[in-house]
């Protein structure tokens, strides 16, 4: 028998992965990274989750980096691996989380040849990825692994792509021992902190739009700190919602796709808006009309520690490269003042906005369960530390709009809007909080792009219950069809499995839900469950479909 060599290039990289504290990769095998799987063998630190699929390996990593705040690390083949990944790169960049994407390449002497699956990474990642790296040399992988790490955490945290050829990755090399020291974090001047004290001791309408760059236990204490001592009305941007407790008399509702216009109009008439560790995205901002685009129409502060992004859409009066919760913390060590009457009653009337927003509906259907009512009997039984995990689809909309969050609750789900996010999202979820209840919510279209990640709950029995809504249709793109095209359904039908005998069949205990009064039995037993369970939801499609003429009332989406 072969000895194994403990100093080879795949070593001196993984040496650094798990320096540097990752302890757990998602991969699908291939014949162009042997060296690296082989030498997985040698690090039993790094549990190894082997996957079905490198789209379902790609979003446990983009969810586990999103947890950790360390880089998620997915491997895969060359080629139709690394084209099937690109899903991971995209979400990674969108939802503004660290990932690493290894990728075993063609050998070093048959590069830029059009070789048998090779692929210019450079060219094919260049404008998503933070740093595109094909490395050439085995004595340069681990330095080149190093700056990876530190690329995808710095700034805007984001993805890296390491394309390793096949051949360089068993010589020996010496083995480094480098750890990333702590990021030093950018404090805002005295001067920055008074201009900003000051604007809000002559707001009226005071507001704080929070992003992902507080999604930290400290990012989440300073910003409700901030609220508080100031009596400042907070607005999550889009799918931060578990930043800031929903209950809370400030919370002010999140920036999402549908925000009613009467709450739109609203927040347009706050005298100052501190934008505090988000991007301003297209979505966040309603299409970069709020704040006004260039120039906003009231003060305007942000606050972000990347200086790419702070004054790229929107020129701040007072704009901040720094920490977003540490900013939130000077500001708070500073004197406070008399809240006036006037800021009190701003702070009421935008949470009765929000509140009537989230009261829960009842739609009148007879083609089914609607969703919203599934979510909202979860929503009443839900755990303290209940981890929500969403896949993209309308089936997602009562959760956004109604499910309130309050931390440690957790809400996973893809800011990219990526359909097939929810599965692999759950298993990455349960698996680093192996002791919180989690709940994945899927539709029957995102289902059967990555359920068959499922399997990976069975083999490492992990407590997941899925509930899934099947209105056979792909629904978000139904309901924009029948908004620009009434009546022209052309491709967005579907014609489904039976999802309960195919969840049987990986070996999940599962149930149909037909009737609404159905649903609370079956939730209690699959939160009660200790291993993989599967609810199938036969959901209403009219109740997300807009209203017809001459109908009365609104519907919520399932």
């Amino acid at each position: 028998m072969n000895s194994v060599t403990t100093n080879t290039s795949a070593h001196a990289m993984l040496s650094v992965f798990a320096s540097n504290g990752i302890d757990r990769v998602f991969l699908v095998p291939g014949e162009s990274y042997l060296g690296i799987l082989d030498a997985l063998n040698d690090f039993p630190q790094i549990d190894v989750v082997t996957c079905r699929h490198e789209g379902g390996a790609g979003f446990m990593a983009c969810a586990d980096g999103r947890l950790t705040r360390k880089p998620g690390v997915v491997m895969v083949s060359r080629g139709p691996g690394a084209t099937n990944a690109s899903i991971a790169v995209h979400t990674a960049q969108q939802d503004a989380v660290p990932l690493i994407l290894v990728i075993g390449q063609i050998p070093k002497a048959d590069l830029r040849k059009e070789a048998f699956q090779e692929i210019d990474y450079q060219k094919m990642f260049g404008s998503v990825a933070k740093w595109v790296c094909e490395v050439t040399e085995p004595s340069k992988l681990a330095e080149c692994a190093y700056k990876a790490v530190r690329m995808a955490c710095s700034g805007t945290p984001g993805p890296v792509v390491l394309v390793v050829p096949e051949d360089i990755q068993q010589q020996t090399v010496e083995m480094p021992e480098w750890t990333t020291p702590p990021q030093a974090t950018a404090v805002a001047s005295e001067d920055s902190v008074w201009a900003v004290l000051k604007m809000i001791k002559e707001a009226k309408r005071p507001l704080l739009v929070a992003g992902g760059a507080l999604d930290t236990e400290d990012g989440r204490d300073a910003l409700r700190a901030l609220a508080e001592k100031f009596h400042i009305p907070v607005a999550v941007s889009f799918r931060q919602h578990d930043i800031f407790p929903n209950t809370h008399e400030l919370f002010a509702g999140d920036l999402g796709l549908v925000n009613p216009s009467n709450q739109i109009a609203a927040f347009e008439s706050s005298d100052l808006v501190i934008a505090l560790g988000t991007r301003l995205g297209d979505i966040t901002s309603q299409g970069y009309r709020f704040p006004q685009l260039p120039r906003p129409s009231q003060r305007f502060v942000h606050v972000y520690p990347d200086d790419h992004i702070v004054g790229l859409h929107f020129v701040p009066d007072v704009g901040l490269v720094c920490d977003a919760a540490g900013f939130a913390r000077q500001l708070c060590a500073e004197a406070g003042h008399d809240i006036p009457a006037e800021c009190r009653e701003w702070a009421a009337q935008i949470n009765s906005i929000h509140r009537k927003i989230a009261a829960w509906p009842s739609p009148d259907v007879a083609d089914g369960v609607p969703f919203v009512k599934v979510v909202e009997r979860l929503a009443k039984v839900a755990p303290r530390d209940l981890v929500v995990c969403l896949d993209a689809g309308t089936f997602a909309a009562p959760v956004y709009r109604h499910f309130s969050f309050v931390f440690p609750q957790r809400l996973m789900s893809p800011l990219s809007g990526a359909m097939g996010y929810g599965t692999p999202s759950a298993i990455a979820s349960q698996l680093r909080m192996p002791t919180r209840p989690v709940v994945c919510l899927v539709g029957d279209g995102g289902f059967l792009m990555t359920g068959n990640e499922i399997i990976a709950a069975v083999e490492r029995k992990l407590p997941i219950l899925f509930v899934l809504s099947n209105n056979n249709c792909y629904g978000s793109i139904r309901v924009h069809q029948d908004k620009t095209y009434p009546g022209r359904h052309v491709g967005t039908s579907l014609s489904n499995p039976d999802f309960v005998a195919l969840a049987r069949a990986y070996g999940v205990i599962s149930e149909q839900v037909t009737e609404l009064d159905q649903v609370d039995a079956a939730l209690n037993r699959g939160l009660e469950s200790r291993q993989p369970y599967l609810i199938e939801v036969c959901s209403s499609l009219t109740a997300i479909l807009p209203a017809k003429a001459g109908e009365n009332g609104t519907r919520s989406g399932d």
